[in-house]
């Protein structure tokens, strides 16, 4: 019995420090977006305006205590970025760490060759205005006067390394105070009962998960009298309104509603087309979208599935747990009033369709993943891998890794799958590297240089045109690695940050034409579709003391969305807690967090999947009105 009591009080010990790490994990995730959102607002007057310019993306990081480069800043701001949300600067934050005085006081060192702790101010002059991210004169003036404070000439860089960060310092902590003395005066304008109420005002919206479910609880907040412990932090308790929801979903492959391939299939029409999901630097997603001519009214079998790009029989591509997605839609004039038609709901496997019929007309597919299993991979290369080498007659060879490589990226590309490229799928490939297009005149000097068939790019041809950039450059692969890490390869050479797709579509009657059209990122359309389809088929919950907020959840076979309808005139704020789910994964990779839903919107709020497919899992949300 005494050994058996020890057991249980070593059981109970790791049970209490596995809470606490948890507890002290939700305060640091609280922390951090509390600063996230107190240097958001000190440069915007709310956490829904965006930023609109690199200028204002390296001032609000400043005011975050960061101090990123022009190169740094340039992979967050690229040529096609038009505007970054407040979501978007937070996942931004989290890779961009502050500078620290140790790493300052290194790079003055390698200056200063004597070692006496000072640099004159020619010699930091010529650095400052000659190497790395050249400065200008007048700049290099201020920062000497600021620094040289006794004026003789020299710079001591401990002290200035001390005042760079004590200034980094002072930005953020007089961010906090702005940010709680607003909080202070919106509970005094508004008469808030609770002082208790938070301070720490979170982020904006998350994304939940799908399987298969076998029971569903919804109830409101604990009362007021109930004394019993909660697992929620006190903040998500004082809230008055809310709505809590508790999913329990079994494996995937319990009582799961499966897809099935009609059985006349070899006798109906069919086209195919292959596309491929890019992960952003600013956290978004990037996919080809398609037309659809339908010319006569038919029945008809669509289906997406990842693509399998291994070679090896007992292997499969690293990305093929990733979910996909089809919303069919009619397009107007307004992205906003598209006619949301059918999404792909069923599942086999890996592979998500959906049969029915469609009356004849355009329509446009676009693919969808949630992003809850494509995600940016922190992983630490010891070796990066080499793309080209001088043969022994000094010419310059592509080495059988980057020519694998490149061969998986033509494969991919190919969206017909017929072994050539044309000048539209190859414009496809080069506004994904490069963000240009290639003219017809270019186009002819290509076929022209290198190898083609029937006017397209042969897989031969394609290698061809790399081997010659490289020799533009001289062997310099560094442009060679944009291309690869735009199409979501790491130093590595594999693809950890692209999701390669098919969508295959079967028409009864009548030969369906399908056409990549457009390479877009987190489009209007599409987002108006996600929002319709959970409307259409979740189920709603009205938050308890607003009639005028709803939070509607649809559960599926894969994956669980939460929308939050605002139907009032003013802006709210939903504070959303998802610490009790269990076996589960956001898009976003936090569990606490908060939504600003604008007047009169519909805002997804967050998907979730599961982790292990193979095992139970649990979806416990508390979504509550912030103050």
């Amino acid at each position: 019995m005494a050994g058996y009591s020890g057991s249980g009080a070593s059981i109970q010990r790791q049970q209490l420090e596995t809470s606490s790490s948890q507890k002290s994990q939700v305060a640091q995730e609280e922390l951090f977006y509390r600063n996230c959102r107190a240097a958001y607002l000190a440069v915007f007057r709310s956490s829904l305006e965006n930023i609109t310019s690199k200028e204002q993306l390296c001032l609000v990081l400043q005011q975050a205590g960061r101090n990123p480069s022009q190169k740094r800043l340039s992979r967050y701001w690229t040529p096609r970025t038009s505007k970054l949300s407040f979501d978007d600067f937070c996942e931004i934050l989290k890779k961009e760490k502050p500078t620290e005085k140790t790493e300052l006081i290194k790079a003055f060192q390698k200056i200063d060759l004597n070692g006496d702790g000072y640099i004159t101010h020619n010699e930091l002059y010529k650095v400052l205005t000659k190497k790395g991210e050249k400065m200008t004169p007048e700049e290099v003036k201020d920062v000497i006067a600021l620094a040289d404070t006794n004026q003789d000439g020299k710079l001591d860089y401990h002290e200035f390394c001390k005042l760079f960060t004590s200034t980094a310092d002072q930005c953020q902590k007089a961010a906090l105070e702005k940010l709680e003395a607003d909080t202070r005066m919106r509970r005094q304008q508004f008469g808030s009962e609770s002082e208790s109420a938070p301070k720490n005002a979170l982020t904006q919206a998350v994304i939940p998960s799908a399987g298969t479910p076998q029971k569903t609880d919804l109830e409101t907040t604990p009362r007021k009298a109930d004394s019993r412990p909660s697992s929620r932090p006190s903040s998500a308790r004082s809230r008055r309104a809310s709505v809590s929801s508790t999913i329990t979903m079994g494996a995937s492959n319990i009582k799961s509603v499966k897809l099935a391939e009609p059985k006349s299939i070899q006798d109906w029409h069919h086209t195919s087309l292959k596309g491929c999901f890019f992960l952003e630097e600013d956290g978004g997603i990037m996919s080809l979208q398609y037309r659809l001519h339908i010319l006569q009214t038919s029945t008809v079998y669509l289906t997406i599935k990842p693509l399998n790009l291994s070679q090896a029989e007992d292997k499969t591509s690293s990305w093929m747990s990733v979910d996909t997605a089809l919303y069919i839609v009619r397009e107007n004039e307004r992205p906003e009033d598209s006619d949301l038609v059918c999404f792909t709901e069923l599942r086999d496997k890996e592979k998500f369709g959906w049969k029915g019929e469609l009356s004849s007309g355009v329509y446009y597919l676009i693919p969808f993943t949630t992003g809850c299993r494509l995600k940016r991979k922190r992983k630490i290369i010891n070796k990066q891998a080499q793309l080209v080498y001088r043969g022994d007659n000094g010419e310059l060879v592509l080495t059988k890794e980057f020519r694998s490589a490149l061969s998986d990226i033509f494969e991919v590309i190919d969206l017909d799958g017929n072994g050539l490229l044309s000048l539209e799928e190859y414009n496809f490939f080069e506004q994904r590297t490069s963000g240009e297009k290639c003219d017809e005149e270019a186009w002819a000097v290509c076929k022209e240089n290198f190898d083609t068939k029937k006017n397209e790019l042969t897989r031969q041809g394609f290698m061809e045109l790399n081997l010659m950039e490289a020799n533009d450059r001289e062997g310099d692969p560094r442009d060679l690695w944009v291309t690869l890490e735009s199409m979501g390869y790491n130093r590595a050479l594999e693809m950890v940050e692209a999701c390669p797709f098919v969508v295959d579509v079967y028409c009864e009657v009548c030969k369906p034409k399908m056409k990549a059209v457009s390479l877009e990122s987190g489009s209007k359309a599409l987002s108006t579709a996600v929002y319709k389809s959970v409307i259409n088929k979740g189920e709603a919950k009205v938050m308890k003391g607003n009639d005028n907020v709803i939070i509607y959840t649809y559960k599926s076979d894969a994956r669980i969305t939460a929308v939050i309808a605002n139907k009032s005139n003013n802006k709210v704020t939903v504070h959303v807690n998802n610490e009790q789910s269990k076996n589960c994964v956001s898009s976003r990779g936090i569990t606490v967090f908060a939504v600003e839903v604008p007047p009169r919107t519909n805002m997804v709020c967050q998907h979730v999947m599961p982790v292990n497919e193979r095992q139970e899992w649990t979806y416990n949300c508390v979504e509550s009105l912030m103050p």
